[in-house]
């Protein structure tokens, strides 16, 4: 038997790990800020309601960690945290007021490419509202996705589009609607395509020429020729997608969010997306792939649970891995997790006293046990960057005082035992 990890699935040694908290903090707390709620839902999901929205050569199909359990029930490992959502309305929408706003931070599994920022397993971070229309609350969203990365310290770009506007461009091309599934897939990629490459893709699904030049020439179009080209439009599509898009820029425009910009291409490789979609991108393209991204899904709720309601849905996520790998070169001198590293000298109890009151007032207190000698001890605080180290001799506790030695600065703070609970390092 050969120990490994499958691939595309990672340990995190506690210096690591403490990067990905501070990253899950600094989101959770913007979270709250914004008004979310936590909750959990199962990783193990029915594999035909995860497979529900897409044909059969879409991308996320293949990706869907499929099995059976012991009744032979046809299951899968969830892909995304927003379908198992959808699941939790249909199941819970008696005990809970709308509009819902929730945040779940939580594992997730994809059979794909592995590359730097994108895993097998990995965690996302999403925030969901069911039960407001409009680009009001879609405009909030992307202010929470920039306020987080500003606090992250990461420069972002963000690109909005409308998946009404793309479904309906693609018709407008004289493309069937039967096709516009596959289209979408092909144009979502354009960016990444070199023209030769895209057009190809293109003939595949038995476009003419005359069809495939229209896409070219619409999909390459900002927003304000769009407005212009289709100003009086019979295409209802691209008359709620253009009103949709237009609406969110002016939300952002009075936000002054310049960081946003408007890509006709952008679609988000979920087919459950129905209106504005949305993907963050690192400025100084570290990482190639989107960081966070969104969009609204107005139906899938509704289809899940049956009842003829309208249940108006935005989310967005983030990418934790991706993030992860762009903060951890620069988080990972930081110093660790203890704050204080108490050495026993002959006074094990009374240094479990005092790592109590510490722990107390607030710190995070680890003990030396081991009864190595007083250099290697140091030597461990200093290896673990670990800032404030206090050695307990019997001298110590009959004199009622601690000598703290900061190791960064290489001083030393004496405070008296009884005072501990008051004392702010």
């Amino acid at each position: 038997m050969k120990i490994q990890n499958v691939k595309g699935g990672y340990d995190f040694l506690p210096k690591e790990q403490k990067i990905r908290d501070y990253i899950n903090n600094i989101i959770i707390n913007n979270f709250k800020k914004f008004g979310f709620a936590n909750i959990e839902t199962p990783i193990l999901c029915y594999y035909d309601m995860l497979s529900d929205k897409y044909d059969e050569n879409n991308d996320i199909l293949k990706e869907i960690y499929r099995l059976t359990d012991q009744g032979n029930r046809d299951l899968g490992l969830r892909y995304d945290l927003t379908v198992p959502f959808a699941k939790f309305i249909a199941l819970n929408k008696n005990k809970i007021s709308f509009p819902f706003k929730r945040y779940e931070i939580s594992k997730v599994f994809r059979d794909g490419p592995v590359k730097v920022g994108r895993d097998r397993e990995f965690t996302q971070c999403d925030a969901d509202v069911v039960g407001i229309k409009g680009q009001y609350i879609e405009a909030e969203l992307l202010s929470l996705f920039v306020k987080t990365f500003k606090e992250l310290n990461i420069d972002i770009i963000i690109k909005y589009n409308s998946r009404k506007l793309m479904t309906g461009l693609i018709i407008e091309s004289g493309i069937s609607e039967e096709l516009v599934s596959e289209a979408t897939t092909i144009i979502d990629k354009k960016d990444k395509l070199k023209v030769e490459e895209f057009n190809q893709m293109l003939f595949d699904l038995d476009l003419t020429e005359k069809q495939i030049e229209r896409l070219n020439k619409y999909f390459q179009m900002d927003l304000s020729k769009l407005n212009e080209i289709f100003k009086n439009t019979d295409n209802e599509k691209i008359q709620m997608g253009l009103k949709e898009v237009n609406n969110l820029d002016n939300y952002l425009k009075q936000l002054e969010l310049n960081c946003c910009n408007f890509d006709v291409t952008l679609a988000r490789g979920q087919n459950y997306y129905t209106g504005n979609v949305f993907e963050v991108y690192d400025k100084k393209e570290r990482i190639r792939g989107s960081i966070a991204a969104g969009g609204r899904y107005d139906e899938m709720i509704g289809n899940f649970i049956g009842d003829g309601e309208e249940y108006p849905t935005v989310g967005i996520s983030f990418g934790l891995s991706a993030i992860y790998e762009l903060l951890k070169k620069g988080l990972e001198q930081e110093n660790s997790n203890t704050d204080i590293f108490i050495i026993p000298m002959g006074t094990e109890t009374e240094s479990l006293k005092i790592a109590n009151q510490f722990r107390e007032n607030g710190y995070n207190v680890d003990i030396e046990m081991n009864k190595r000698k007083l250099k290697k001890s140091l030597d461990y605080a200093n290896r673990e960057k670990i800032k404030y180290v206090i050695i307990i001799g019997t001298e110590e506790i009959s004199s009622n005082k601690l000598k703290i030695k900061n190791m960064d600065k290489g001083i030393d703070i004496l405070v008296d035992i009884d005072k501990i609970n008051s004392l702010k390092l």
